[in-house]
């Protein structure tokens, strides 16, 4: 079976979890080639829904938990985007349909072979909207702030203070807060108030920098 019979199968398996609920995130999934982003000796595991090792203890995320970030932010056109912990840049990739042309996703990424990596499969993947940039993501990346919406692909302690900062008024930040086993925050910012709302248990690896876990 081709690549893109298995991308629509997945699909349509995560449509009827209810993982995908909106026809953005939909076409985001199928226009987003998953098995780009995996190493080469994985591709054939590419529409499984399951996380898959990336290297450097490091994993590209389920296809289920990436539709259910992106249904959870409310992402739009022209939006300005900062993902902490790029990993292979498909949750990027992903990201970046929804946001269009004249949207932006910024990723920051603190190991430098999945940076590599991550570019790379940008590259391959013809995407001009990301731009993967090396550094303590627990920190954010104040230069092209403030964002419309911030994620994080990994687990931290608490929700570390410059991103909180560097959101945008009305903007939403999603986040896992714990050790691996967590719960998956979401942060609304209004008239500079915060509402937290718990969206449930998850597993991801840990956060580490500033504001993250100082080892792991």
């Amino acid at each position: 079976m081709s690549f893109e019979k298995k991308r629509k199968q997945l699909v349509e398996h995560l449509k009827k979890e209810g993982r995908i609920k909106t026809e953005k995130v939909e076409k985001a999934f199928l226009e987003t080639p998953r098995e780009f982003f995996v190493p080469d000796t994985l591709k054939n595991y590419a529409y499984v829904d399951t996380p898959l090792e990336i290297g450097m203890g490091q994993t590209i995320s389920a296809p289920h938990m990436v539709a259910i970030m992106c249904e959870a932010l409310d992402l739009h056109e022209k939006q300005r985007i900062l993902e902490i912990g790029a990993g292979s840049g498909y949750h990027a990739a992903v990201v970046s349909k929804i946001v269009g042309e004249k949207g932006h996703v910024y990723s920051i990424e603190r190991i430098k072979e999945l940076v590599d990596f991550a570019k790379e499969n940008i590259e391959k993947a013809g995407i001009k909207n990301v731009t993967i940039i090396e550094g303590d993501g627990s920190e954010g990346l104040p230069e092209y702030a403030p964002y419309d919406r911030i994620y994080v692909t990994c687990a931290a302690p608490d929700i570390p203070p410059p991103l909180i900062e560097q959101l945008k008024n009305s903007g939403k930040l999603l986040i896992p807060i714990g050790r691996t086993i967590c719960e998956l925050i979401l942060l609304e910012k209004k008239d500079d108030k915060i509402k937290t709302t718990n969206l449930g248990g998850c597993a991801f690896v840990p956060l580490l920098g500033k504001y993250g876990h100082q080892s792991l």
